[in-house]
């Protein structure tokens, strides 16, 4: 336990760097010099007339040799106040500083200020302890009652000072509750750097670099000094501990603020509210933070939310998300993640962005398994229904919906775009492959424009994929195909053999396609099995078969199509041209790398280029992320191309047959605009959204007609838009 030392009256306010941590030739203000350097100001010592104002106005000093002001300087705006070790303060003038509605005068009142830079203008006041900080130009400091920073200072990162020991660096433990997946937070993590350290665990070389590349990216000196970024306003806080501000920071009422970089800036402010406590934690630009959450350990991506009491624990959130109420532990989440309720739970998951946590959601409690080292991975665009649980382990393709229900065991559902759901009266899990283009586009349509416009971020450090339709669904549906046609197949064989004597995988599967294509009424009639779906003796019935296999078919038809036009459009190439230039091979293998996709043997490059010292700091392999999206057009482009010889079973696409693929994704594109509309068109036809209106007049009057609907007619004006390329790519 820590006692209470006494320190003479003399040393107060000095001594910030133990004498063994000194190297030769540097002092203290050494680090602080270099935050701060003295080049770029004009300090003076104190007037003879000026330090009797200062007295006069109740201000002590311990040194007043050690007070340093810069001109103009009006010692009448500093009252009742205590100063300690070097403190320097830039020009200050009659003049007050608001903010909203608050408003208060520049100057020093009622505060205690040790050993810290104070830029122009600013104003401090009850300030209980100012330790340590360097404060930019025209701040506002109020009602605070420790702001302090220790000479080990980390700022949120996993990184060691000079003398610490390995047992005190700060983990993050995303995926996995045993820490299995542990990575090291720094300032400039994203998502796709934490899913590159949490994912390739065999790696061993790997993970050493990544560690040592960390370390090396923060200089281990100590001596460094919190900061307040110009034009912040920090008011009514408790304690805020080894904490740097970036400017325009705004933060209200905290109740601890403890070892953490908060990004911030004047077009991308950061906010953080009443009764907040925050822990071990990075904070992108342009986030806020509100009403009681608690989080510590924890990396918060550009343009995030944390409200209404939210715990955030160990967990890597992606940009452009928000996680209200809830508990959010050991997770790491991809971009564009909704979760507003009180009763949900994530908890140990891998969740891959755009997705919607329902109310009442458990997903991922470790209480009916046998240890706490369970993990859930679920696709982009994954939506658990309201009170939906979970068991650990399971894995879902993307779009997968579940509805409401207590699933009992381990889950791996291979379909995206599926609905998944307990069928009570069979005792069977029904999954419905294809679900949503189907039977719900609008929903479907909507998620990617959603996510697409409500990116309001300014700092781009990574670009994220929002369409539905890219090479990560695309790989999905590939596979979904596959096994649909097998079990179809094998449905088959064990209605007319009894299920002796089965065939190879690849016969099942011609059988189950010369099924779907040529006597679709006999599939309907099978009882299609889906298998290692889950861990149960009940058995897995897949629904719609026929009508999802061509559903997918359709989907990878248009996505074919539109991305190979979208890239021919755009660089003004001509089919011919780009036809001529595919590689002979095009793999379907791609990496959702924190919501960017890319090609998994350039993960695998990047990989090799760490483990060989190729690649030395994050910045590096930042880089290579942009690299990556320079290309990716061009990536998707061939993978589309591939995609369009899979459906069409040939090994090239001529120009006539590409302008006949054309043809048909214009028909496609109808079909999605006409469902757009039918989608929705079904709340307004359904009795039971209607029966709290007195008439349609006031339902219209509260919704909206139909007709009126903004996204109806954005989807209306994609397809005028497509129709335009279509006409440019004709071969």
């Amino acid at each position: 336990m820590s006692e209470i030392v006494i320190v003479p009256s003399d040393k107060f306010g000095y001594g910030f760097v133990s004498p063994e941590y000194l190297e030769a030739g540097k002092d203290e203000y050494f680090f602080r010099n270099t935050q701060n350097s003295p080049a770029n100001h004009a300090w003076r010592p104190l007037l003879p007339e000026e330090i009797e104002v200062l007295v006069k106005n109740s201000n002590t000093c311990t040194d007043w040799t050690r007070f340093l002001v810069e001109d103009p300087f009006d010692p009448s705006l500093i009252k009742n106040s205590l100063f300690a070790g070097l403190v320097r303060i830039g020009p200050l003038e009659p003049r007050y500083l608001k903010f909203h509605d608050f408003m208060v005068p520049a100057g020093i009142t009622n505060s205690r200020i040790i050993s810290c830079d104070i830029g122009s203008d600013c104003a401090i006041h009850d300030c209980a302890y100012l330790s340590h900080y360097i404060i930019r130009d025209r701040v506002i400091l109020s009602r605070i009652d420790e702001m302090s920073t220790t000479d080990h200072a980390k700022f949120g990162e996993g990184i060691l000072k000079d003398g610490e020991n390995e047992s005190i660096r700060v983990w993050i433990d995303p995926i996995n509750e045993a820490g299995g997946r542990s990575v090291l937070p720094f300032a400039d993590m994203i998502c796709a750097d934490a899913y590159l350290w949490s994912i390739y665990r065999d790696d061993q070389v790997l993970m050493d670099r990544l560690k040592e590349i960390t370390q090396e990216s923060v200089d281990p000196s100590r001596g460094y000094y919190g900061e307040v970024g110009s034009f912040s306003v920090i008011k009514s806080c408790q304690v805020i501990k080894d904490v740097r501000f970036g400017p325009s920071s705004y933060v209200k009422g905290a109740n601890k603020l403890k070892n953490l970089t908060i990004k911030s800036g004047p077009e991308e402010q950061t906010q953080i509210g009443e009764g907040v406590e925050l822990v071990n934690g990075i904070i992108g630009y342009g986030c806020h933070i509100f009403y009681g959450v608690k989080a510590v350990r924890f990396v918060m991506g550009n343009n995030s939310n944390l409200k209404y009491g939210a715990r955030l624990i160990h967990s890597i959130l992606g940009d452009n998300s928000t996680i209200s109420c809830c508990e959010v532990l050991n997770n790491l989440v991809f971009p564009g993640h909704e979760q507003h309720h009180n009763n949900s739970f994530l908890i140990a998951t891998l969740v891959m962005g755009q997705s919607n946590m329902a109310a009442g959601a458990t997903v991922g409690s470790n209480h009916n398994s046998r240890g706490n080292d369970g993990e859930i991975i679920a696709g982009r665009g994954f939506w658990p229904g309201l009170s939906s649980t979970l068991k650990h382990n399971c894995r879902f393709a993307s779009y997968t919906l579940l509805t409401k229900g207590s699933y009992p065991a381990e889950m791996d559902i291979m379909f995206p775009f599926s609905m998944v759901f307990e069928n009570r009266k069979t005792d069977t899990l029904s999954v419905m492959p294809a679900y949503y283009w189907m039977y719900n586009m609008y929903a479907l349509e909507r998620n990617s424009w959603k996510y697409r416009t409500r990116d309001k971020r300014k700092t781009i450090v990574q670009h994220i994929e929002t369409d539905h339709l890219a090479p990560d669904t695309v790989a999905e549906i590939l596979t979904a195909l596959r096994l649909l046609e097998r079990w179809t197949g094998k449905a088959w064989y064990v209605a007319e053999h009894d299920g002796d004597n089965l065939p190879s995988d690849s016969i099942l599967e011609e059988k189950g396609r010369a099924l779907i294509t040529g006597t679709p009424d006999a599939v309907e009639g099978l009882f299609v099995r889906g298998e290692l779906m889950e861990r149960s003796t009940r058995d897995v019935r897949i629904l719609k078969v026929v009508h999802s296999w061509h559903a997918y078919r359709d989907m990878l038809l248009f996505y074919g199509v539109k991305s190979i036009a979208s890239y021919l459009s755009t660089y003004g190439i001509h089919y011919d041209y780009f036809a001529a230039q595919i590689p002979a091979h095009v793999s379907f293998d791609w990496v959702n790398m924190g919501g960017q996709l890319v090609p998994s043997s350039k993960v695998d490059s990047l990989r090799a280029a760490i483990r060989t010292g190729l690649v030395t700091n994050w910045q590096d392999i930042h880089a290579q992320y942009e690299a990556w999206w320079t290309m990716y057009p061009r990536d998707r482009a061939e993978n589309a191309w591939a995609v369009l010889c899979f459906i069409t079973g040939e090994p090239v696409i001529s120009p006539d047959r590409w302008n006949s693929l054309l043809d048909r994704s214009l028909e496609i594109r109808s079909y999605i605009e006409e469902q757009v509309y039918v989608t929705k068109k079904k709340d307004y036809t359904n009795h039971y959204r209607s029966i709290t209106y007195r008439n349609d007049d006031e339902r219209d009057a509260v919704l909206g007609k139909v007709e009126d609907n903004s996204f109806i007619k954005t989807a209306a004006e994609e397809t005028r838009l497509f129709h335009e390329m279509i006409d440019k790519v004709r071969a």
